[in-house]
């Protein structure tokens, strides 16, 4: 028997946990987020159809990558493909769609700020709301639960034989400690290389995303883990890269300052 709900009944009315977790979630970012581009003195006028195209995609895609990935299981049950308070969300797929939508409209309504600018201000935000998302979603839906243990700290999970390692709590924590990093490095970049504090946020999350889907939740030789292995390392180089022409850049500009 689980030790995790994944839902409550109020009356007739059944509210699935993981779903009622990641609105939370998202609407702490959404503040947070907002706030912060007040800061940056980014303007926020069209910021409200921005997160609101920013989560219609990203849900999107993160269930198409789920179905995709997970084709045996879905295939001939279209009902199955709504059922999200099950779980099913692959957060790279989710990305994969945000990411070109965010730049889209990042170029279309802000186009006088900096794209690395703008995800400095934002992508903080995202940390911590993804840390706070892994925390009330995941660690309520049905098999949420990583591989199997016995180990003191395993829990278990609807729809998962034994104990599991807590993948959600550990996640959330791993994003927590990242936000922490970020918000420290903040102060000494935000005016001195733009795009830095991005380029650490891709590196950094991107390795431990890898690490988490190898070695805790135990699915190495499935076909949606691997692509989750290998998009981690993408994000990786992708932010080594940025890291790169940051540091470039940055000191080109103290050299022609002398």
């Amino acid at each position: 028997m689980s030790g995790v709900p994944t839902s409550i009944h109020l009356g007739p009315f059944v509210f699935h946990l993981y779903g009622l977790g990641l609105g939370i979630a998202a609407y702490v970012t959404y503040l947070y987020s907002e706030r912060r581009m007040r800061r940056a003195d980014i303007d926020t006028a069209h910021f409200g159809r921005y997160a609101t195209a920013l989560i219609v995609a990203g849900l999107l895609g993160a269930r198409l990558a789920n179905i995709a990935t997970n084709w045996s299981y879905y295939s001939g049950h279209p009902a199955r493909w709504i059922a999200v308070w099950q779980g099913g969300l692959a957060s790279f797929g989710g990305i994969a769609l945000a990411l070109p939508v965010g730049i889209i409209l990042q170029r279309r309504w802000w186009p006088s700020t900096q794209l690395t600018a703008f995800t400095d201000a934002l992508i903080p935000a995202l940390v911590a709301g993804w840390a706070l998302g892994r925390v009330l979603g995941p660690q309520f839906m049905v098999n949420g639960g990583g591989h199997l243990t016995t180990s003191w700290f395993g829990m278990h999970y609807s729809g998962q034989i034994g104990k599991r390692v807590p993948v959600p709590l550990i996640q959330g924590a791993e994003d927590a400690l990242l936000w922490l990093l970020l918000i420290r490095l903040e102060a000494k970049w935000v005016s001195k290389a733009i795009g830095a504090l991005s380029a650490v946020a891709m590196i950094i999350w991107g390795i431990v995303r890898t690490y988490d889907e190898r070695w805790l939740l135990g699915e190495q030789s499935h076909s949606g883990s691997l692509g989750v292995q290998l998009a981690g390392l993408a994000l990786t180089v992708a932010g080594v890269v940025l890291l790169w022409r940051v540091q470039r850049k940055h000191r080109r500009h103290v050299d022609s300052r002398h």
